[in-house]
């Protein structure tokens, strides 16, 4: 009879067991910290600024300036500003976390809204 000897036959067995542990967590959660409860609910996300319009209204009459509109988007409380010129396309969809400063050509603000 013949012996066969495969000299890597060990090196090609280990590879494919490493190979195959490294899966082994594929698709599972990764493990909890220590000192952590993992039956608990994970923390919620604090909500985000809404806009209201009314303490932004000083602005109405007032040049569009930089720091008027950084003034007005503070005051109302919305996560961000913009300017609507007349004319321009805007997009149409509500977002309740922006203010909206409507100007006239001279860039006077006319109205303060959200949306």
């Amino acid at each position: 009879m013949f012996k066969i000897s495969f000299p890597c036959a060990g090196s090609i067995a280990t590879a494919a067991l490493l190979m195959m542990t490294g899966c082994a967590g594929y698709g599972q959660a990764p493990a909890a910290p220590a000192g952590s409860n993992p039956g608990a609910a994970a923390p919620t996300p604090p909500p985000a600024a809404l806009c209201d319009a009314k303490p932004a209204q000083f602005a109405v009459g007032q040049a569009s300036t930089a720091s008027v509109m950084e003034s007005a988007r503070v005051r109302s409380g919305a996560q961000m500003a913009r300017i609507l010129r007349p004319g321009q396309m805007i997009t149409k969809e509500f977002n309740a976390q922006r203010l909206n400063l409507q100007v006239d050509a001279n860039g006077r603000i006319l109205a303060v809204n959200c949306g």
